[in-house]
């Protein structure tokens, strides 16, 4: 049974963020790849190990946007998902089997990124290539065989491609949980994360996450008896922890979110939007997880940066010309990482901004029931609004404590030998430049959604089918 992809994931409009995502991977991808082969043609001196440097580089800058892009485009269509239960129990009645349309959504989420990260790609090489004329033609780069486009472009489609067929596979996991009998009984019930399947998520969780912090511990008492290998261990431990918060990102973020929630006042707008921001855990995790991550790695890059130079300032035995030089060399390099960073948190930030407009669509008999009940349209503005905030500060709070622990234990595992004592790296202008970023983002997640849902007459939002 061949499946119309509109039956299963609906209209093109509820798959912005897929798209959204993938032609921004894909146009980062494309300048990156650029700009090394730019750089490699540069370079007649040194050969193919330059080539072989940011070949590698690229590999490894392109693949941390991939994970982002990874778990947004999941969250996206999960969240797509929740919204068309009814439908999908409805093909399921019909005689549609649960593995066709999973694989139907895996397949659409495939060739919507495959067509946006050619175009993304494209679109950046086509932009490389006329910055470069423009510079050989005024002189500020030397006359070279440069070539048009890089071989690596089709590789990175093509991961690009792989990657959002997994995220719409992983992601459609509720499609299992919609049978034939929910479309007869006219309604699908919100699925507990509780049952042995949440004890057993809790539980493997929190064996990561102390099992990373132990490694952590190790990795810093390595680095305290100069031990090059410690920093290996430091990125082991990132990844095991990583791993325990992710698994456990269901339990955690909306209990952050239900926390933050009582700050944001008292008025029935509040105390709504509060109930709003945690009553289904999945979609909270859902809309905050990927925020979570790209501020995560931005704060971790600027905190073991920031930790180093507090690190380097401390040793006694450098020069000042050599004090200068490392100075200058972690500039530059945080700058670079931190940059590539800001690219997985725009990824992160669309995501969230997609996801809470397309909840906010499928609330709209909520808001119609809600205005007739006599609250007006600045009141349903407001509660739009104070639940994205309590969402955004919950993911970037989290995201900030966990990269400046990481950062600053990485960095102790790095130069523990020379620093009396642990040096936490706190910088404060990343931080701030975060927090005005979040602002912007809430902005961004709640205003359009809440004109539309104004826009809408109470009567007109109460006649769509739920």
């Amino acid at each position: 049974m061949r499946m119309r992809h509109d039956l299963v994931l609906g209209s093109t409009r509820e798959l912005g963020t897929v798209g959204a995502v993938a032609g921004l991977a894909g146009a980062y991808a494309g300048a990156l790849l650029s700009c090394g082969t730019m750089l490699s043609a540069m370079s007649s001196s040194t050969g193919g190990s330059l080539s072989i440097l940011l070949a590698v580089v690229s590999v490894v800058f392109i693949g941390m946007a991939l994970y982002v892009a990874a778990v947004v485009i999941s969250a996206g269509v999960a969240t797509v998902i929740a919204g068309r239960l009814r439908q999908i129990a409805t093909l399921r009645l019909l005689g549609a089997r649960s593995t066709e349309l999973r694989r139907s959504i895996a397949m659409t989420t495939a060739r919507i990124c495959l067509i946006c990260s050619v175009i993304g790609v494209v679109a950046a090489t086509l932009l490389v290539d006329v910055v470069r004329v423009v510079l050989v033609h005024q002189r500020h780069l030397p006359v070279a065989d440069y070539p048009w486009f890089s071989l690596g472009t089709p590789v990175a489609v093509a991961a690009i491609t792989a990657v959002a067929a997994a995220s719409g596979w992983a992601g459609s996991r509720r499609v299992l949980e919609a049978s034939p009998a929910d479309a007869l009984a006219g309604s699908i019930g919100a699925r507990s994360s509780g049952g042995r399947a949440g004890r057993v998520r809790v539980a493997c969780s929190t064996v990561l996450v102390i099992g990373g912090a132990a490694l952590f511990a190790l990795a810093m008492a390595l680095g305290e008896r100069g031990v090059a290998a410690g920093f290996l261990v430091a990125f082991l431990a990132a990844c095991v922890t990583s791993t325990g918060l992710l698994a456990g990102a269901r339990f955690v973020l909306p209990a952050a979110v239900g926390v933050l929630g009582r700050l944001i006042g008292g008025d029935a707008p509040s105390v709504i939007a509060r109930r709003n921001a945690v009553a289904d855990p999945a979609r909270t995790t859902r809309s905050t997880l990927g925020l979570f991550v790209g501020v995560a790695l931005v704060v971790t890059i600027a905190s073991g940066t920031s930790a180093l130079q507090t690190a380097v300032n401390s040793w006694q035995d450098l020069t000042m010309a050599q004090r200068h030089e490392a100075h200058d060399m972690l500039s530059v390099a945080s700058t670079i990482t931190i940059t590539v960073g800001v690219v997985s948190s725009l990824i992160a930030a669309i995501g969230f901004v997609s996801t809470m407009s397309l909840t906010v669509i499928q609330r709209r008999r909520e808001l119609g029931l809600l205005r007739a009940l006599g609250l007006t349209g600045s009141q349903v503005r407001s509660m739009i609004t104070k639940e994205s905030v309590a969402m955004s500060a919950a993911a970037t709070s989290a995201g900030m404590l966990v990269g400046v622990c990481y950062g600053s234990a990485s960095a102790q595992a790095l130069v523990g030998v020379e620093t009396d004592g642990f040096v936490w790296g706190l910088p404060w202008l990343v931080l701030v430049a975060i927090v005005l970023a979040a602002l912007a983002v809430i902005l961004l997640a709640s205003q359009p959604p809440a004109r539309r849902a104004i826009a809408t007459p109470p009567v007109v939002a109460l006649r769509v089918d739920a």
